[in-house]
């Protein structure tokens, strides 16, 4: 199938398209963007600067990508967008090119839901897997990685990161990293044990699921220092991947750890 572009779309001979790429009606397409084959534009979205699309993504309307950061230090330097495969992009989502704080890439990786209002600042590195719900804002230098659910309206300040397979509920405000495989709410985050019906839903099995279960006690239930919980994680758990996980994004956190 040849690319198909309406006739109301504007896409700049500079842009590289893919094969079977649709662009729909009163789409921008801008100098130096590049779509990957079966990219679907719906209608309306705008997409600008170096910004690269893999293959099979849907952007639906009105949404925005590769615009320059909402950052007051941004003089229009050479930054970047970085978007994987088969993401799916609701209407109204901002994905805005990185600013020069950072290391010149905003990423969004492979598999991604990312429903209406979303708005995905500069510099933020969005993993693998992820479903992040309505209105959901993440600031400049936000880390989510892999299967983590984000509810809506959750805003999470800049630099700090949500762990794997970690649940978000909605109107959370997040100024602390979240750690891998917990649920965490409330208008300041709290944590709320682990996500256990999210893990078993992704296979994990019942001896791993145990064992982070004893994690969570000394990480977060009982009264004692971080640094001593860590020791004691590492020292009477088996260190299986998960913990070896755990322990490591804890240990790299700046901003924090919410408990």
């Amino acid at each position: 199938m040849a690319t198909n572009i309406h006739k109301t779309a504007i896409v700049s001979k500079k842009a590289e398209l893919g094969e079977d790429v649709v662009i729909g009606p009163y789409c921008m397409v801008g100098d130096g963007v590049k779509l990957g084959r079966g990219v679907q534009l719906v209608s309306h979205a705008v997409i600008e600067g170096d910004t690269e699309i893999g293959e099979d993504c849907i952007i639906h309307q009105f949404a925005t990508i590769g615009l320059p950061p909402q950052d007051l230090k941004y003089k229009g330097e050479k930054t970047a967008v970085k978007i994987g495969v088969k993401n799916i992009i609701r209407e109204y989502v901002s994905i805005h090119r990185a600013s020069v704080s950072g290391h010149g890439v905003t990423k969004v990786g492979d598999s991604n839901f990312i429903m209406a209002y979303v708005h995905i600042a500069h510099d933020c590195s969005i993993g693998n897997s992820n479903i992040l719900a309505n209105a959901s804002t993440f600031a400049g230098h936000v880390t989510i990685e892999d299967f983590a659910f984000i509810g809506g309206l959750v805003a999470i300040h800049q630099f700090n990161r949500v762990g794997c397979y970690a649940m978000v509920g909605g109107c959370t405000g997040i100024t602390q990293d979240i750690p891998p495989y917990v649920m965490a709410s409330d208008h300041r985050a709290k944590l709320y044990g682990l996500n256990i019906v999210g893990l078993k839903r992704r296979g994990f099995s019942e001896e791993t699921v145990n064992v982070l279960k004893a994690a969570y006690r000394i990480l977060f239930k009982e009264r004692v220092a971080m640094t001593e919980a860590l020791r004691r994680v590492k020292n009477e758990l088996p260190q299986i991947p998960e913990i070896l996980h755990l322990v490591e994004f804890i240990e790299a956190n700046k901003r924090g750890v919410c408990r």
